[in-house]
């Protein structure tokens, strides 16, 4: 890889979302649908409960109707299944030939359930080199960046299994400071080592610009972060808050993840760009039904995941997996140049909230509250008295109003903000105003919901 060549994988980025990668993926996915039926319980059972052989399997469209996609649900229940015996489950989900080359185990933070497993098997470390190396690429990194690796260690995909392939590091050097260490720690040890690049989640760096002048006596432009690689979350993808983060960084921002994707560098938000399509078949389902949606530009569905090498899968291991997050798809080209289709998180299916009929996303709602910073911190929690998606009226927020905003100034900012909200969402909470830094802050992913209620 040359630094100066446009993609980091010559041979496969320029034909990323072509039907020349159509025909290479559906060799690859009848080979993944044999090896996954033979190898998999998990998997052969659902192929066996859906009546479908992988003979049966023809074609793309064949196999986006042959079985029902999966997430946490059904991983529940084989948690259940086995009474929490990981080794009975492990083997279940992956199936022993996987087990055998197992390297190393990482989880969701399991802020919403059971933690999801994310093994890592040896197979997957030049996979993951790879993939790792076109995101670097198209963020400007390489040769010479330090990267401050602040996900959490443990608790998170792009953590740790980020420091196995050394062999393909590509002359970067990652200091592993991890979410874990604590906002002081991270702040204090990336003005150390002098890192140039983030990785973590935008919730953290937006309390590192809270805390930088209390812990180092200095905003936190003066540490020298060129980028900002975030994900886990939603928030990269956010203008208003895409914009304080460049703005207090002096750095430019990348939204990663949600599957194998990097936003591009050109000035207005256009999504992130699919970079894996010989890796992962992507695709685009209606929630309800399950029935497919054409990717063409624009459309929005729930988006499944299929590993093309499952031996070597990186952030996924089964047919159809989907992690209920709702997408929007652009596949004209895109005007910085790069090759692959772009999405968009609309937010999370078990997250949409229905008030008075109309849905709405708590990502959105974080969208307005966030274009009113610096006179709110931006940290606010939506109050949920009864079980989702339903919401008896009206909508009840706490929001963080700014360090300068007086009590006198309060009615003013919370007509503006009910205005905005019922002009962009059709709603009109009632606001609880809380002080500066009320809400706890979080180093992995941020909850916005506060439920009052017993499942």
């Amino acid at each position: 890889m040359k630094k100066n060549q446009k993609y980091f994988n010559m041979e496969m980025e320029p034909i990323l979302n072509t039907p020349q990668m159509l025909e290479i993926q559906w060799e690859r996915l009848k080979r993944a649908i044999r090896y996954s039926y033979q190898n998999v319980p998990f998997d052969r059972r659902r192929m066996d409960e859906a009546g479908v052989k992988p003979e049966d399997i023809r074609s793309l469209d064949d196999f986006a109707r042959a079985i029902k996609p999966v997430g946490q649900a059904e991983f529940r229940q084989i948690y259940e299944k086995y009474d929490l015996d990981l080794d009975k489950v492990f083997l279940d989900l992956f199936g022993q030939d996987r087990l055998n080359d197992l390297y190393l185990i990482t989880t969701t933070s399991g802020t919403t359930g059971i933690p999801t497993p994310y093994p890592v098997f040896h197979k997957t470390i030049k996979a993951l080199g790879e993939f790792y190396g076109r995101t670097r690429h198209r963020s400007g990194g390489g040769p010479g960046d330090r990267v401050a690796l602040c996900f959490g260690l443990s608790m998170h995909a792009a953590g740790t299994p980020q420091l196995l392939p050394h062999e393909s590091s590509h002359g970067i050097t990652i200091i592993p400071i991890g979410a874990e260490a604590g906002t002081e720690r991270i702040l204090q040890f990336i003005k150390l080592f002098k890192a140039n690049q983030f990785s973590g989640t935008p919730s953290l760096a937006l309390h590192l610009i809270e805390r930088a002048p209390e812990i180092l006596g200095e905003p936190v432009s003066i540490l020298g972060i060129e980028r900002l690689l975030l994900g886990a979350e939603p928030g990269a993808g956010i203008p208003e808050i895409r914009r304080r983060l460049e703005t207090e960084y002096g750095a430019k921002v990348y939204d990663v993840g949600a599957g194998y994707g990097i936003s591009c560098d050109y000035p207005v938000y256009q999504g992130m760009h699919w970079i894996a399509d010989d890796f992962c078949l992507y695709e685009l389902v209606d929630p309800e039904t399950y029935e497919p949606v054409a990717m063409e530009h624009g459309a929005t569905g729930l988006a499944c995941f299929t590993p093309l090498e499952p031996e070597a899968g990186i952030f996924f291991h089964h047919l159809r997996i989907t992690l209920n997050d709702i997408h929007q798809v652009f596949t004209e080209p895109c005007p910085c140049g790069y090759s692959g289709f772009r999405y968009k998180i609309i937010g999370r299916a078990d997250d949409m909230l229905k008030v008075k009929g109309t849905p709405v996303y708590p990502t959105a709602i974080q969208a307005v509250i966030n274009g009113f910073v610096p006179r709110v911190t931006g940290a606010f929690r939506i109050v949920l008295t009864e079980k989702p998606p339903r919401v008896e009226p009206p909508l009840k927020l706490k929001i963080e109003y700014g360090q300068e905003v007086t009590e006198g100034g309060l009615p003013e900012l919370e007509k503006e903000i009910l205005e905005k909200l019922h002009n962009l969402l059709h709603i009109r909470p009632v606001i609880t105003w809380l002080a500066p830094n009320t809400l706890e802050r979080a180093s992995k992913k941020t909850q916005l919901m506060e439920k009052h209620y017993k499942d």
